[in-house]
């Protein structure tokens, strides 16, 4: 199959940039033809020209571009990643909410995991908020989770995972948290239903202008989301964050992400977690 042409790709790229942020330098271009060659096969187009034709008319417009954007993004999660967040969640975050907020116990904590991918994270941060609430009498909480990706969203929902997949659960939460398939050839486990059932999955597009929010949020996870962007696209976007934030809330970055020179009101408290001031 043919290659992308060097226009083709600075099409594709400005696109993909528009939509959803993600920026691709040259050096992409081998991967981006990799992940759209999957759509080609699906559509039955012979080139990157013909596919590039359909998505930019106004049927490919409509009906195209999210199935483009769930092979564009990249989906890289674990359960349990960056595990240091959860100590100081569970220690310091939490106990700093309920005594100066009720959070928790006047209403339920809300937290906002922005980039969910498959759901690793939100389930992770459900077994930490359960476990929690076993210890503390009448502490509430609810999750909503949100990513670009519809692909994903759906495998999130469904709450199936391969052995693998859940290794870093550690054993007494696997017991409590997770079903084993009756089919004994599948290695594979389920989310119980009462944690799938603290989690609300949705679609959401960091690039739109209104995320359709009308509530704030106690905590945000935002882990390894914003390396993918520019750091004018960073900042604006963090900056949307914060206004779902109130004062003295908190945000929870990825280790490998800096918010050095971005103009934000957050302070650092922790290695990569932020307070709203």
């Amino acid at each position: 199959m043919p290659s992308i042409s060097d226009s083709g790709f600075r099409r594709f790229s400005e696109l993909i940039y528009s939509l959803c942020g993600i920026k691709l330098p040259p050096h992409k271009k081998t991967m981006l033809e990799a992940r759209l060659r999957r759509r080609l096969r699906s559509l039955g187009f012979g080139t990157f020209d013909e596919y590039g034709e359909y998505v930019f008319s106004p049927e490919g417009m409509e009906n195209e571009l999210v199935s483009m954007i769930n092979e564009v993004t990249t989906n890289k999660t674990d359960f349990f990643r960056e595990p240091a967040h959860y100590p100081f969640l569970v220690d310091k975050v939490l106990p700093a909410l309920m005594r100066d907020f009720e959070v928790g116990i006047g209403r339920p904590l809300r937290l906002w995991s922005a980039g969910c991918s498959t759901g690793e994270e939100p389930y992770t941060l459900a077994m930490v908020l359960s476990e929690f609430a076993d210890r503390v009498p009448d502490f509430d909480f609810s999750i909503f989770a949100t990513d670009i990706s519809t692909k994903v969203l759906e495998a999130a929902r469904l709450g199936i995972y391969r052995l693998d997949k859940v290794e870093p659960v550690p054993e007494g939460l696997k017991k409590k948290y997770l079903l084993r398939s009756r089919d004994p050839e599948k290695k594979e486990v389920r989310i119980v239903p009462a944690l799938r059932g603290r989690v609300a999955f949705r679609r959401l597009n960091f690039m739109d202008e209104d995320f359709g929010l009308t509530e704030s949020f106690d905590i945000i996870f935002c882990r390894n989301v914003i390396i993918y962007f520019d750091r004018p696209t960073q900042e604006r976007l963090l900056k949307r964050f914060c206004e779902h934030l109130p004062r003295d809330r908190y945000i929870f970055m990825g280790h490998s992400e800096t918010l050095n020179g971005l103009r934000l009101p957050l302070k650092q408290v922790a290695p990569s977690i932020y307070q709203r001031i």
